[in-house]
């Protein structure tokens, strides 16, 4: 009976998954946050639906191995190893002083050196799953605070390691000789280190065979026996479950089947993380709670506010942008989910009481709770605190500016040094147009002024910065960023400053589209639209649709904000029109290539107008036209014929004039 009633609770928490991923979704509100309230209320010491804490926290163990194997896996080792410094210093210095301010803020509290090293374990961490599933969401993955977030947040995700190595000697500290802890951690080491060996070496070829089996079922299990084999064989040898997962996700992540492997497994995994946060919630002690609520709070606007400021403070140094590091601050200030694994690891030990994990359980998931909110907050709290800092200086500073770099009338100014930024200044050096370029990024902007480039450093939502480059006189911005707040932020206040400034925008996000226009950009260029232009302009003209006509489609689709391709009726002209091309009569223009079976031959000799159904209207060579044109008129490699006829004649012609034999030279 006691099988069937654990099946009844197993059933509630699917349900509650189930539940929780349409709701969050529906809201658009992060699910790992729904997960952990829903464990508080159905818990033992909330609506008591769920009792059976340790079997699910079972269940609860496969979720986190999986959660922390697709975790490895979206991660390239040697993405990994050539990280930039900046952003390696930058996830150092974060662990290390976060660390350290813990260790003595809980010695001052009375805490042992083991246990305050510990709780600088559990706060120094932040919620991977959380803060990049927000900014995915805010399509803020590829702005500047999604990239340094992303490498911050890996950089913990990859301290789990020693740490984890670590929480065996701190339990052990006091009751045993340093003899018995270094040999507990060299074997420790020695067994990470053989089951890494050997997945490296074994794993991509069993994965190769598996691969010929063609078989996607036999794949799924495999990566499943894989990931739980790997973490068994890890917590055998003295380490977690979840390491041994990581670890596997990292070795196969170096593997081309890594895509492949995530899109298969990524079901299993939301469905076991969902089981695993709700077991955390069902930790949580809802009397404790409500007996302990402002300590509770009270912990909660410490962590945020000691890790926050750490954070701010390591971003402004190495970045020298206030609104950057605010938002970073803000976006990486709660506690992550490996605390909760960590913690568990550290409760055999001693390390952690009944009291403290209570404490640490509630102020965890408050600030998880906290971080939608503050994540949303964050950029108008960075651009108000910006403005008040540098707001009143920004006149005296843009006159010197201008005046020091010599700027004059009429250059370009681009926001964004990455792909696009350096072809338009490629573009622009070339034909001799004068150009200033703003980046974030200050290894990059580094190499740029060491090649000769007039590239700055600095933050262009920022009015000082913008008049450093010279916005006054210039003649054209281009904001070619993938920060959406960012941009719209940019474009608002260049239109405020110039009101004939010409503005032109890339983005990624169509939702974008109309809310910069009326900001006031005069052009804005949606990458994913863009290419679809391009392509739909390429699949015309091999219907022979005259490139004037083509061209005259392309710039009303521009003009009409992309309407057409956003499922929108465009006044006036209509895509539909080019039905009249696509049925009707066309006319093209075909070159004869240097191995044409025609060259050398007459027009009689060839008769086009009988073999094909084309009109040949006239013959230009060498910049002069023939028209009209006798039988005895002789063909010659680089001829120019202008034909009449349907696209199916066009067609036919084209193949007698260029066959496709003779083209690829065979």
């Amino acid at each position: 009976m006691s099988e069937i009633h654990f099946l009844g609770e197993f059933l509630v928490v699917l349900l509650a998954v189930i539940s929780i991923l349409f709701v969050c979704q529906k809201l658009k509100f992060p699910t790992i946050v729904g997960f952990l309230l829903a464990g508080v209320i159905m818990g033992p010491t909330g609506l008591g639906l769920l009792r059976n804490v340790d079997e699910i926290e079972t269940v609860a163990e496969v979720g986190v191995a999986l959660l922390l194997f697709t975790i490895g896996l979206e991660f390239s080792l040697d993405e990994i190893l050539s990280a930039p410094r900046r952003l390696i210093w930058a996830g150092a210095l974060q662990v290390l002083l976060t660390s350290l301010v813990v260790v003595i803020l809980f010695i001052i509290l009375g805490s042992s050196i083991q246990a305050s090293l510990f709780y600088g374990f559990l706060l120094c961490l932040s919620s991977t799953a959380i803060v990049l599933r927000i900014y995915d969401e805010r399509k803020e993955i590829n702005a500047p605070q999604g990239r340094l977030a992303t490498g911050v947040l890996l950089f913990q995700d990859l301290c789990i390691v020693p740490m984890m190595l670590l929480v065996p000697m701190l339990g052990r500290s006091g009751e045993g000789s340093l003899v018995l802890v270094a040999g507990a951690m060299v074997k420790s080491i020695l067994a990470l280190s053989i089951i890494v060996f050997a997945a490296r070496k074994v794993l991509p070829w069993l994965l190769r065979q598996i691969i010929l089996l063609r078989n996607r079922e036999v794949f799924i299990l495999f990566i499943v026996f894989v990931c739980l084999g790997t973490a068994w064989m890890t917590s055998q040898s003295g380490l977690s479950l979840a390491l041994g997962a990581l670890i596997a996700g990292l070795v196969i992540s170096e593997s081309e089947l890594s895509h492949q492997v995530v899109a298969d497994i990524l079901p299993l995994r939301d469905c076991f993380s969902g089981i695993f946060f709700i077991s955390v919630g069902m930790l949580l002690n809802l009397e404790f709670l409500t007996q302990n609520l402002t300590p509770a709070l009270l912990n909660l606007i410490l962590i945020v506010s000691i890790k926050g400021l750490i954070i701010f403070l390591v971003f402004w140094g190495l970045y020298r942008s206030l609104r950057l590091g605010v938002v970073l601050a803000m976006g990486l200030s709660q506690v992550g989910e490996f605390s909760f694994i960590l913690a568990k690891a550290g409760i055999p030990y001693g390390l952690l009481t009944p009291f403290g994990e209570q404490t640490f359980l509630a102020a965890s998931i408050l600030t998880m709770t906290t971080t939608p909110f503050l994540i949303q907050w964050a950029h108008r709290f960075a651009f108000g605190l910006e403005s008040a800092v540098v707001g009143s200086n920004v006149s005296a500073y843009a006159d010197k500016s201008e005046q020091a770099h010599g700027l004059a009338a009429g250059h370009v100014v681009i926001v964004g040094y990455g792909l696009n930024g350096q072809n338009l200044s490629r573009v622009l050096r070339e034909v001799g147009i004068p150009y200033r370029a703003l980046d974030m990024d200050p290894d990059l902007v580094r190499d740029a002024q060491a090649r000769g480039e007039p590239v700055l450093f600095g933050d262009g939502t920022r009015l000082d910065v913008l008049h450093r480059l010279g916005i006054d006189r210039a003649r054209i911005l281009v904001v070619a960023i993938s920060a959406p707040i960012a941009t719209a932020r940019m474009v608002s206040q260049a239109r405020q400053l110039r009101s004939d400034l010409y503005i032109i925008v890339r983005t990624r996000s169509v939702a974008e589209i109309e809310r910069l226009y009326r900001l006031g950009a005069n052009q804005v260029i949606p990458e994913e639209f863009e290419t679809s232009v391009e392509i739909f302009a390429r699949v015309l003209q091999e219907y022979h649709v005259p490139r004037n006509v083509i061209a005259l489609q392309v710039d009303l689709i521009r003009k009409e904000h992309y309407g057409t391709l956003r499922g929108l009726r465009l006044q006036g002209k209509q895509l539909d029109q080019l039905s009249q091309f696509l049925a009707g009569t066309t006319t093209d223009i075909v070159s004869i290539f240097e191995n044409s079976p025609t060259v050398g031959k007459s027009l009689g000799e060839v008769d086009l107008r009988n073999r094909s159904g084309c009109t040949l209207i006239a013959v230009v060579r060498d910049g002069n036209s023939h028209q009209p044109v006798s039988p005895d008129f002789v063909l010659a490699s680089g001829d120019l014929l202008v034909l009449l006829g349907d696209h199916k004649a066009l067609d036919e012609a084209t193949q007698i004039i260029n066959p496709p034999s003779e083209i690829d030279g065979t």
